[in-house]
């Protein structure tokens, strides 16, 4: 037995947590963080119940106006949140019991919502949690009802106002500095994006966007005021997003489809991009959503739909008898598309607390039944297009072949041949001289730093999460890991034991992750690897890690963007202080624009890197060579007890070096 403390562990030291308590204790359960990111999904959440009304047939037009930079408002004329007292929490409207409860709502009937955005009946009472006064006004019943809110609790009872005709519901709430900091503000970029996209994911819905002037800079380029509107839905949208561009389809392929058993439906667009010269064009995009929620990571919505699409052509390929066609994938199909697909169904079910994949198995089968006929149909109907574009695409599976399967190792002498993996965006240039290799965390922030790129000296490959830890696990793993040795044929030079640097395809290797910890965690890996498997790479001085910024700090129109905490403290108490600033923080790469990547992150020209050394190889840095190893294998290993002592050890000595 071990020995007893004097603390004794009874029902006194068991915590009930009740209301919204647990919400304000633990944001991150509910809104996965207190980052930037968080803190804009709040308004996502109130008007996402604002277009559940909308999408219901209860509603037709939304309002979102930025009061100041923590302060939100959003009206709409649906039927308004009841008033009248819930029968199962006496003297309690049903409004109160909405915004402090959890998992209540409408949304857990489907005679109220067929499909619904919200966050399963949380929503609104996190939202509330979260804020530090939210003042609700509901139209409905002949009268106007108020009541606030502050930090999850009432401040007031519902109060019955004046006497209306009007109807809906109308939420203004302050995001509260005790959970995201003094520094949280609303971004109206974001806000406006939000507004717009809710638009169109919900055709015939009009959507006032209104913004205090005083918040808007010249590089937003945004209205201070406007009306979105979008009859067509999906349709719509793109047709005035590529209205500009060159496309090879004359007219978008649109379409709406219900599901089978009324389970839901799914609405798409769909058009390809050219350059100026008939070429894949770098301006496509393919955005996917769920009951209006945006789905970045995308989901099996996108898997039915991309299916389809491919499949179509190909069978359009056998059809007309071109033989080429067989060699045609998916990514040779969606590499220059311009398209959204957005589905609502009854039991969605998401991967994360914010929603960002879809789960559903059966929607991709629904999504890809449903695009089938009328996908075959609009090639058929139009035998020019058609064929134009089975050889647009016939031609990317052509240069995918040529360029990324059967791919030269060494630019220089073309002795060896390799398939390159798919998803390798390489460089043009021929030659070692100049030429860098990104690995990115990601596939979002791949496809931003592959339109960031140089294209003639960048290479650009992502990796999906974290790879294969070649410390801690066996050689036979690390043999049959694809990822990794895919890696090992990209960089061309072989492993220590057969290395050589004349096949060596790039000069510099630049691991790309993320400025927080799981990206730190990833470079970690990715050195072990390269430790491990190419430490000649690493003595040659061609390893490199990014250094994305931490902040960008807006001052009127001067923008500059920040590395570390203590930076941005100097910035604001001494060059800023007393000024108006805007604070943003980048979570990931994928949430920068590509002209932000370019300019912080990949640009030889601004960006700054930190070069991976080791200890020379010399007789008289044996030792060194041996210590580092013993290092590198108690960091890396399967005993935790070596890194936390290495931790506590070495913590005061960590500091920032730049090259």
């Amino acid at each position: 037995m071990t020995e007893q403390t004097n603390h004794s562990y009874d029902a006194s030291d068991i915590q009930v947590l009740e209301g919204l308590e647990p919400v304000r204790l633990r944001p991150g359960m509910y809104i996965g963080g207190t980052d930037e990111k968080a803190w804009h999904h709040l308004p996502v959440e109130i008007m996402d119940n604002s277009i559940d009304e909308a999408v219901a047939g209860f509603a037709k037009k939304i309002i979102v106006s930025l009061i100041d930079a923590k302060t939100i408002e959003i009206t709409d004329d649906g039927r308004g949140i009841p008033v009248d007292e819930h029968p199962k929490y006496p003297g309690k409207s049903a409004l109160e019991v909405i915004l402090t409860t959890l998992h209540s709502g409408g949304k857990f009937n489907n005679n109220v919502y067929k499909t619904s955005g919200g966050l399963h009946g949380v929503g609104s009472a996190v939202v509330n949690a979260l804020t530090s006064e939210m003042i609700v006004t509901i139209s409905r019943d002949g009268y106007e009802w108020t009541q606030t809110f502050s930090r999850g609790k009432p401040t007031s009872t519902i109060t019955r106002g004046a006497a209306t005709k009007n109807h809906g519901t109308k939420i203004r709430f302050t995001i509260d500095d005790e959970i995201f900091g003094t520094s949280a503000v609303f971004k109206p970029i974001k806000i406006y994006r939000m507004a717009r996209a809710k638009s169109f994911l919900s055709k015939g819905v009009r959507v006032e966007w209104h913004c205090n002037p005083e918040l808007l800079t010249e590089d937003m380029n945004i209205p201070a005021d406007t009306t979105f509107y979008y009859p067509n839905g999906v349709a719509d949208f793109l047709e005035e997003k590529t209205k500009d561009k060159p496309r090879i389809l004359p007219r978008i392929f649109s379409g709406s489809v219900d599901f089978p058993d009324d389970m839901g439906r799914v609405e798409w667009a769909l058009t390809f991009l050219t350059d100026e010269n008939g070429a894949a064009s770098d301006d496509g995009f393919f955005s996917s959503y769920c009951n209006t929620i945006a789905t970045i990571d995308g989901g099996t919505h996108e898997t039915g739909f991309k299916s389809a699409i491919t499949k179509g052509i190909k069978a359009y390929g056998e059809k007309v008898n071109n033989k080429a066609a067989a060699s045609i994938i998916g990514d040779d199909v969606f590499d220059s598309v311009a398209a959204i697909v957005s589905v609502f169904y009854k039991t969605p079910q998401f991967l994360g607390q914010t929603k960002e994949k879809l789960s559903n198995p059966e929607i991709a089968r629904y999504t890809e039944n449903a695009l089938r006929d009328p996908w075959d149909i609009f090639l058929a109907s139009d035998p020019k297009t058609a064929n134009a574009l089975l050889d647009f695409v016939i031609n990317l599976a052509n240069a995918r072949i040529k360029t990324k399967q059967v791919k030269d190792i060494a630019r220089k002498t073309p002795t060896k041949r390799i398939r390159m993996p798919a998803k390798l965006a390489d460089c043009s240039k021929h030659g070692v001289e100049g030429t860098e290799l990104f690995i990115v965390e990601g596939e979002s922030a791949g496809g931003t730093a592959k339109q960031a790129r140089d294209r003639a000296t960048q290479a650009i490959m992502p990796l999906r999460g974290k790879v294969l830890n070649v410390i801690s696990n066996s050689d036979e793993r690390f043999g049959a890991n694809k990822e990794l040795n895919e890696l090992i044929d990209i960089i061309g030079a072989g492993t220590a034991k057969d290395w050589d640097d004349s096949k060596l395809r790039y000069e510099k290797i630049i691991v790309m992750t993320d400025a927080d910890v799981d990206g730190s965690h990833i470079a970690s890996l990715l050195m072990a690897f390269f430790y491990q498997h190419m430490p000649q790479l690493i003595y040659g001085g061609h390893l490199y890690l990014s250094c994305p910024p931490l902040y960008k700090l807006t001052c009127g129109t001067e923008s500059i963007y920040v590395d570390t905490d203590e930076e941005l403290e100097e910035l604001k108490n001494n060059k800023y202080k007393n000024k108006k600033i805007e604070i943003s923080r980048f979570k990931g790469l994928g949430e920068m624009m590509p002209n932000q990547l370019k300019e912080t992150t990949m640009s030889p020209k601004t960006r700054r890197l930190i070069r991976v050394e080791l200890p020379p190889r010399t007789d008289e840095g044996a030792e060194d060579t041996e210590k580092t190893r013993t290092i590198v294998s108690e960091l890396m290993g399967k005993k935790p007890e070596f890194r936390f002592k290495f931790i506590t050890e070495h913590a005061q000595f960590v500091k920032d070096l730049f090259v």
